[in-house]
């Protein structure tokens, strides 16, 4: 079978020692899940079931790589969350099964246009246009749950020009990894090449560009992206 016009190569993340990458199918983000970052947006976190949205896989970008400032926007705002790599799927799966499908992990920015996400808020209109754009998500290397583990705790920080700016612990996340998967997989039918960013601490706020946004995760990596 052929195409009607050419097709493109599918996007793929870089895995840590290794010249094999991970490809990527679709890419989920879980909205608002850490307390005092659900604080600071206007939110309470006690009352609030997780919610998703989502970023096309060709909003990936590699770390090493600089960040495009986005058109359209006055407030581009970090937020740095852990990145689950799924290398199984399945449907309505048990949080005590849950880990059984994760391939590695790895440290991602979720780009935010903070100013044409809050209009689409106010207007009742969907985020795609605050959160889905071209280079929107930044992410370092994969590396192997097998060779790691799977992180329940751990610094999780961003710096901008070395001026801390995040700073939590993964055991803070509302909803944890396997509650995560859980509860997505009862909504999508979750297959392998999934990606999911767990969420982001409380300090996000604007860059500009020149800025370079240093970010870690305890146990899992740590990336340099430049704003240009």
């Amino acid at each position: 079978m052929g195409y009607v016009i050419e097709a493109w190569e599918p996007t793929s993340l870089e895995v840590a020692g290794s010249a094999d990458r991970f490809p990527v199918r679709r890419i989920f983000c879980v909205g608002r899940n850490y307390a005092e970052h659900a604080r600071e947006m206007g939110f309470d976190p006690d009352r609030e079931p997780p919610f998703f949205f989502m970023k096309p896989s060709d909003a990936l970008r590699p770390a090493e790589a600089p960040f495009p400032y986005p058109s359209r926007s006055e407030n581009v705002h970090h937020e740095v969350e852990l990145v689950v790599a799924l290398g199984r799927g399945g449907k309505d799966v048990a949080k005590e099964q849950a880990l059984d499908l994760v391939w590695g992990y790895a440290v991602g920015l979720d780009m935010t246009r903070r100013d044409l996400q809050g209009e689409m808020k106010k207007a009742g209109r969907p985020w795609e246009a605050g959160k889905a754009f071209d280079a929107s998500a930044p992410c370092g290397a994969l590396r192997p749950a097998a060779e790691i583990g799977h992180p329940k705790s751990g610094a999780i920080w961003l710096k901008v020009n070395e001026e801390s700016r995040q700073s939590g612990d993964l055991s803070e996340l509302i909803w944890s990894v396997p509650e995560t998967i859980e509860h997505l997989s009862s909504l999508f039918e979750l297959k392998p090449g999934d990606l999911i960013f767990t969420g982001t601490p409380a300090g996000v706020g604007p860059v500009k560009p020149g800025d370079v946004m240093l970010a870690g995760i305890e146990g899992v990596g740590e990336i340099a992206v430049k704003v240009v």
